[in-house]
């Protein structure tokens, strides 16, 4: 019976293995990504007539037009559009949960029925 050798897995630099440099590669990916994310979209021909109508009568790009349309999204679902306006909401929220209301009324537990409250 011929012996079946398997290849070893390759290692890189100082001993590591593949595995380790690829995460290292998508970690320094990460780090250099740009600040700008770009996404191929789709319009319908009475679309994109009318967004292209839009920008020329309004004079601002498309890509104005659609930072304001998606802007506008984000602040009907009350999404941040930025870090600080992020933060801002997460502090007020924490605010919230520290400090009870002053119109709030502690919930009174339920009486038996027949007895009444003095």
């Amino acid at each position: 019976m011929p012996v079946v050798r398997f290849p070893q897995r390759p290692t890189g630099k100082q001993g590591q293995s593949r595995n380790d440099e690829a995460a290292r590669a998508a970690a320094t990916r990460v780090r250099n990504e740009p600040a700008q994310k770009r996404k191929l979209i789709a319009f319908d021909a009475e679309t994109w007539s009318a967004l292209d109508l839009l920008s020329r009568d309004s004079m601002k790009s498309i890509q104005e037009l659609a930072d304001e349309a998606f802007t506008d999204l984000l602040k009907k679902h009350h999404r941040p559009t930025d870090v600080k306006q992020a933060l801002r909401e997460s502090a007020r929220l924490a605010s919230l949960d520290e400090k009870p209301h002053a119109n709030s009324k502690r919930p009174r537990p339920p009486t038996k029925p027949g007895r009444s409250r003095p």
